[in-house]
């Protein structure tokens, strides 16, 4: 099993919809895949659960969220709390012992099933509660203070203890573009991540950002890693995360002249300097077990590189991946047309998808 991240220090790339196809993708090829929300924004949760859904489990769970778990429970009955737990339950919900520095709870909540191989733990808006108890604990850590240790590497616990139950391949973490203390937790304690970037310059000083944040995170991992007992090591993963690559998405494709990656020109200025900026500022203790010609090419190539038309608006607004669009029988009356008309290019991203997710998972086995 590897815990794995989709991450970028810039929004708008478009980060949670290739998530949510390389999920669908990798499900689809006999992987089983647990997804966990946890951007605050819950976009990926809205991606995969009816609002009437969502709002139903969050308001289910508001008095735990609200009041903390030994009060609430004071006020529910055994067939309550059991009941509640039956169902699936929200990360922050999952968090919530660990926020209020109380025992963990008995069983895991089931997760959200979204097909057979693929389910997922929502997220829910409150969870920068649990990035204010990580920024207040984390100081604590270097002394090995046992409730700050649990703090940091809880996400990763939940994902390990997920993956034992369910046996799952694949943990796959949606996160904000923060730099914060919650991404630092997250990101510093999954076993691998990559970028998808925009064609533009913002992605090129985001991946800066996201080289020079992880120096520092490394260096305060290790000095923890120095200072606390071997019981307490095992908590966290045997090696610091590694870099898996980029892809680049949403591009614009060149037709009229063949271009490297088919790319228009503008788009192509930027593309071609993410190589550089990788080599330059993702340190190389990050990189191992990936050649660098290898990180200088995009996993999957062009794959999914070229933006889908409103393709994924539709997936967003059916909660299928996109080739499944097609074939739904519910479609809207103002869609058809354009699916109809459309219909060989929606398919066709089914193969590109498993193009990618069959390049990631290459490299994937060479991080070991």
């Amino acid at each position: 099993m590897k815990i794995l991240s989709v991450f970028n220090n810039k929004g708008g790339v478009g980060k949670t919809t290739l998530t949510y196809h390389l999920a669908h993708s990798l499900s689809e090829a006999g992987y089983k895949v647990l997804l966990l929300d946890a951007d605050p924004q819950c976009n990926l949760t809205i991606y995969s659960m009816p609002v009437e859904t969502i709002h139903d489990m969050w308001e289910k769970e508001d008095g735990c969220v609200e009041l903390g778990v030994e009060e609430f429970r004071r006020n529910k009955s055994k067939k309550e709390i059991d009941e509640l737990e039956s169902e699936t339950r929200s990360l922050h919900y999952l968090l919530q012992p660990t926020i209020d520095g109380t025992g963990d709870y008995e069983k895991l909540p089931p997760p959200h099933r979204i097909t057979k191989n693929l389910h997922m733990i929502p997220g829910r808006l409150s969870i920068h509660e649990f990035e204010e108890k990580v920024s207040s604990r984390w100081s604590d850590a270097y002394r090995g203070d046992a409730l700050a240790i649990r703090t940091i590497t809880k996400i990763r616990s939940l994902s390990e203890d997920y993956a034992k139950k369910n046996k799952y391949d694949f943990v796959i973490i949606d996160t904000s573009p923060s730099l914060g203390s919650l991404n630092k937790t997250i990101i510093s304690t999954v076993d691998g991540f990559f970028v998808p970037a925009a064609p533009d310059m913002f992605s090129l000083y985001g991946i800066r950002n996201i080289g020079s944040s992880l120096r520092k995170w490394h260096e305060e991992f290790d000095i923890i890693y120095k200072l606390i007992s071997r019981d307490k090591r095992k908590l966290f993963p045997a090696e610091f995360v590694k870099f898996l690559g980029y892809t680049i998405y949403n591009a614009r494709k060149y037709t009229k002249h063949s271009s490297k990656w088919n790319l228009a020109q503008a788009h192509l200025k930027y593309a071609l300097q993410i190589p550089d900026i990788i080599n330059a500022h993702i340190g190389q203790d990050l990189r191992k077990g990936i050649s660098d010609d290898l990180l200088s090419e995009p996993i999957g190539g062009e794959s999914v590189m070229h933006g889908h038309n409103t393709f994924p608006s539709l997936a967003q607004h059916y909660r299928v991946p996109m080739w499944k669009i097609p074939k739904l029988e519910n479609l809207d009356k103002e869609h058809q047309n354009t699916v109809n008309g459309q219909k060989p290019d929606i398919l066709a991203t089914k193969e590109k998808y498993k193009e990618f997710s069959d390049s990631l998972i290459e490299r994937i086995k060479l991080i070991g």
